[in-house]
């Protein structure tokens, strides 16, 4: 069985539709919070994440995830509550190309390699465990005790919630583990939820698909729908990833010189502010210099290694860095797996 693992973009905290953010809402809402508290933090109201025309900061949506875990409380399972409202439409031509994929394995490839446009805030990649079988991993975000187990809660829940619609209200994983260990009492919920009952205080988070569906055809299955589906979701990605403003005038300063990347100084000149405008400029669009070289960086590496027409050692000095290793540190960094890996996993 071959690495299916798809390492998510550097964009995986970009602007978002508001759908996810409003289910957290009404979630919280049904719980008995005011829609003061569940958006507190924010600078969004309910009427706002009902406009679909709206996007929303990931940071939005984590600020109401905060609000959630603290009203909640340790050892709620609220998390799971969420992930099982977050259904295949809920994740509009994404989920419309993960139903048209010949089979699980191809839904799992595919849904990873368009992960950003998606609510996720785990990162999670897929392989194949020490078994054979094919996993999915959720890295714990970096966050409090508490929010992490909801982000875990609810991006593991959504995902089984997309096994069953995709497969049927029976499909189950064949393994489930959290690296937390839960509150006394809440392990029914676990069960209930994942069909299995999970092994907790694991080294990693993880869903593991059982071997007799992996590679079984799925009944919605259309390889030329989900290949339309797959150009429409690059097609967002691309918008998505588009700056507007002053990040995207300077994204075109540094795409401009790639092998000797202008400094913040620089910058300022070629745009006639101060520098010190520009870092304010730049933070109130929710980024930096530094950030906006790594996005560029990270995202040509990319398409550099898919296209399959540079070495290594060609992109690393095409992108500015001297070393191979140092180009292969900051790939990793960007993508979690070296870039050999993403090749291999290109191939898949």
């Amino acid at each position: 069985m071959t690495l299916v693992e798809r390492p998510t973009s550097p964009e995986t905290r970009a602007p978002r539709p508001p759908m996810g953010t409003l289910i957290l809402a009404r979630l919280g809402m049904e719980r008995g919070l005011s829609e003061e508290a569940v958006l507190a933090g924010t600078t969004v109201t309910l009427a706002d994440l009902e406009n679909p025309d709206i996007e929303v900061a990931a940071e939005t949506e984590t600020a109401v995830i905060r609000n959630l875990a603290g009203a909640a409380g340790a050892g709620a399972t609220w998390g799971l509550d969420a992930g099982c409202r977050f259904h295949v439409t809920t994740f509009g031509i994404w989920g419309f190309a993960l139903v048209s994929a010949p089979t699980v394995r191809a839904a799992v490839e595919i849904g990873l390699r368009w992960i950003d446009l998606t609510y996720a805030l785990t990162a999670p990649f897929a392989d194949v465990d020490e078994h054979g079988d094919l996993r999915m991993t959720f890295r714990t975000p970096p966050e409090t005790d508490e929010v992490a187990r909801f982000v875990l809660q609810r991006d593991m829940a959504a995902v089984q919630t997309i096994l069953q619609e995709v497969l049927g209200r029976d499909a189950r994983f064949l393994r489930v583990t959290f690296n937390q260990v839960p509150e006394p009492g809440t392990v029914d919920r676990f069960t209930e939820v994942f069909g299995v009952t999970p092994e907790f205080g694991a080294p990693a988070n993880t869903v593991v698909f059982a071997p007799d569906i992996v590679d079984t055809r799925l009944p919605q299955a259309d390889e030329h729908t989900t290949a339309l589906a797959q150009a429409q979701c690059r097609a967002m990605l691309d918008r998505r990833h588009t700056r507007p403003g002053l990040a995207g005038q300077v994204r075109d300063l540094v795409v401009a010189r790639l092998r000797d990347v202008p400094t913040a100084t620089e910058i300022a000149s070629a745009l006639n502010v101060s520098e010190r405008t520009l870092r304010r400029r730049l933070a109130d669009e929710d980024t930096s210099v530094r950030k906006l070289v790594d996005e560029v960086r990270a995202t040509l590496a990319a398409e550099f290694l898919s296209s399959g027409s540079l070495t290594i050692a060609e992109i690393a000095e095409r992108l500015g860095y001297v070393e191979v290793s140092s180009f292969s540190q900051a790939f990793r960094r960007w993508h979690g797996v070296s870039a050999r890996q993403y090749v291999a996993a290109a191939a898949t």
